[in-house]
């Protein structure tokens, strides 16, 4: 339940009366789908995924069958084993997420990569007299700014949010639903509710969401959307204006099942890539337990009542009849963590002490270990987090565990390696749910300097490295509480690498995972292994390869990309597109000052003079310096090419040290050079 925006303040009474209406909420949910509660009668919706991992599919609940055991390492690579060491605590797409204040440090407090925020739908449709006219500045304002800082949003819409958030409006009803939508007064809130089954109602919002999914699905600022639209903070309920009308004088504001299933639709229609989840699970009459969409506590491991009982946790471990994952039991969802992300809030009353008696609770705070492993969690809004230590061990070992915590065992290639080679890893997940996103892999050699010199682009999906042990629920009769069961294996990758435009030399094979939001914000937050050998700057550490045989006494040949990882780029500088290059990229608006290096290039086991060749583009005749290692700079004029994706070269002989090690660096201090494609050497 929301009562207020950041910073949380509940004062004892509205404690008190939030815990009462949660165990009514509660209570109406254990009586059927149509029984709504406070705390979100969620009717849930969903969307499959085309290009995804299947869809789940309800079944009666029990132990899930264990994936089918992956493929074996090619006898013929040498095994480099890899040592463990722990996980960041802010990898992407886990752990925490704070409220989003405009205009404040989005970094502050415990580490974490994700924000939380709210946004009125008047915000966006802000037309009076058009409901098919939308402002989405408010909504991108806020994620380029959560970007900035390196993090991905979690938000929700509403209509209804009592008091306001004191950034986000307290009626955020649409001015062009006046005279077409009946207005009704929720005099215990104070709020104003639409009518939600009317057709002009869900007419709008079904253009809404579709216009919403059109312009974001899939977008890398968003990690998360709670499907909100509906009720008191958009979370499904109108408390006490609700279905369950036995006992008390309110109407029912809710929407019929039917217009809730319509919403549901809209949601299925407009999302195939964000990942969306709901407040409860089997709401909407169970119209979400076939779709792919994750559910989302938000009242994460709170224990209420006399004696007290939690609210996430199953009766069979001391949870209320009206429990997240009593209702996951009842519904047969269990498992449904296996394609769709658990989210939701710490409840904010426990929010400061939530981990002091990990991994076992204390007080209203249920055994939060014991929440963690059996929901699958893989975020949690807890703003109380701006408290915690970064070095809290308690804090750390939850956060590791929620979510996706990968590591790779081993990687498999040959030590020495030409033309085509083959490379491998197992990678294994010790967190308890695997990550939902298919983000590219990539593959990289590093030169002596550290320099990415090369790169490919691998086809290994992530979202199938599925945790190594879960957690049983005492209900399915397989040991007493806790037993852990064998689940995922070590997954195994294996792929082709071409190294025939690669020097001579000794590298590091390296691997990293792209943030789609590096295309955004260069702050993204890197996905890292827990291993010792991950970096900083997302590239895990494989080990060494030799490539080729080694230099014949002179500089060796070779094509280097300028728009290549390990290129270092100043000024102005900057990778673009060009159909005419190699690779489809070039490195354009260099000189007036700005520089592109490029790194890696191979002088042989002896050095001496090259020709090393410049491949560039550009519409007019421009010059260009060209520097090895920092020394002297060579003039050199490059002819027009035409345009600007047509490609030309200009040769250049310069001397070279011995080894893979030496950086040439092209620019113009007072005007401006050509677009640079690649370098050859020969």
């Amino acid at each position: 339940m929301r009562t207020t925006a950041p910073p949380r303040r509940r004062t004892p009474a509205l404690v008190a009366l939030c815990t009462a209406l949660f165990a009514i909420a509660f209570t109406a949910l254990a009586a059927g789908p149509a029984a709504a509660g406070p705390a979100g009668a969620a009717r849930a919706a969903g969307r499959s995924h085309a290009h995804a991992a299947p869809a789940f599919t309800a079944v009666a609940h029990g132990v899930p069958a264990r994936p089918a055991p992956p493929s074996s390492p090619d006898p013929s690579l040498q095994a480099h084993p890899l040592a463990s060491a722990p996980g960041p605590l802010d990898n992407p797409l886990k752990g925490f997420a704070t409220y989003y204040s405009p205009g404040s440090d989005e970094n502050s407090g415990y580490p974490h990569s994700l924000q939380w925020s709210y946004f009125g739908l008047s915000e966006v449709m802000t037309d009076p007299n058009d409901c098919g006219s939308y402002n989405w500045s408010v909504l991108d304002n806020a994620l380029d700014e959560i970007a900035s800082y390196g993090n991905q949003a979690a938000i929700r819409f509403y209509m209804e949010y009592p008091g306001g958030s004191g950034t986000h409006p307290a009626n955020a009803i649409p001015h062009c639903f006046d005279g077409h939508v009946t207005y009704r007064a929720n005099t215990y809130w104070g709020t104003t509710s639409p009518d939600y089954d009317s057709p002009y109602l869900l007419d709008a919002v079904g253009r809404f969401i579709a216009a919403f999914g059109a312009r974001y699905d899939g977008d890398p600022r968003i990690g998360f959307i709670h499907m909100g639209l509906v009720g008191l903070w958009g979370e499904w309920h109108t408390w006490p204006y609700d279905t369950d009308t036995t006992g008390d004088s309110y109407p029912n504001y809710m929407p019929t099942d039917a217009h809730a299933a319509q919403i549901i639709r809209d949601y299925d229609n407009a999302f195939s890539k964000t990942k969306l989840e709901v407040r409860y699970p089997g709401s909407g009459g169970g119209a979400a337990n076939n779709l792919d969409v994750g559910y989302h506590d938000d009242s994460f491991c709170y224990r209420e009542g006399s004696p007290l009982a939690g609210v996430t946790l199953p009766q069979s471990l001391s949870g209320a009849s009206y429990s997240q994952l009593q209702a996951d039991l009842n519904e047969g969802t269990e498992n449904k963590w296996i394609t769709d992300s658990m989210g939701g809030e710490v409840r904010p009353e426990i929010q400061s002490s939530a981990f002091s008696s990990w991994p076992g609770g204390s007080g209203q705070v249920d055994d939060m270990k014991a929440c963690i492993e059996l929901e699958h969690t893989t975020w949690k809004i807890d703003q109380g987090s701006q408290s915690y230590s970064p070095t809290d061990p308690n804090v750390g070992a939850a956060v590791r565990l929620m979510g996706y915590d990968l590591g790779v065992t081993d990687a498999y290639f040959k030590n020495t390696a030409s033309g085509t080679a083959t490379v491998g890893v197992h990678i294994t997940d010790d967190g308890v749910a695997p990550f939902y996103y298919p983000w590219t892999v990539s593959l990289g050699l590093k030169d002596s300097s550290g320099h990415v010199v090369r790169t490919w682009d691998t086809p290994w999906d992530l979202r199938t490295v599925m945790p190594a042990k879960i957690r049983a629920f005492p209900d399915w009769g397989v040991g007493q509480d806790p037993t852990y069961l064998d689940y995922g294996y070590p997954q195994y990758f294996q792929t082709a690498v071409d190294l025939s435009a690669v020097s001579a030399g000794s590298y590091q094979l390296v691997m990293r995972v792209k943030n789609p939001l590096e295309a955004v914000s260069a702050a993204a937050k890197k996905l890292r292994f827990a291993n010792a050998t991950q970096s900083a700057d997302g590239w895990l550490g494989l080990g060494a390869m030799t490539v080729g045989s080694g230099g014949t006494g002179g500089p060796g040949s070779g094509s280097y990309e300028a728009e290549a990882a390990g290129s270092t780029l100043t000024g102005t500088a900057v990778v673009a597109s060009c159909s005419g290059c190699s690779g489809g990229a070039k490195v354009g608006w260099v000189g007036n000052g700005a520089t592109v290096t490029v790194h890696g290039v191979d002088g042989g086991s002896a050095g001496g003079t090259a020709a090393v060749t410049v491949h560039y583009a550009s519409a007019e005749t421009r010059t260009a310096t060209i520097s090895v290692n920092g020394g002297a700079a060579t003039t050199v004029t490059f002819p027009s090419t035409g345009d600007w994706n047509t490609v030309g070269t200009v040769t250049v002989n310069l001397g070279l040290a011995a080894g893979s090690g030496n950086a040439i660096t092209i620019g113009n201090p007072s005007g401006w050079a050509p677009d640079i494609d690649r370098i050859t050497v020969a």
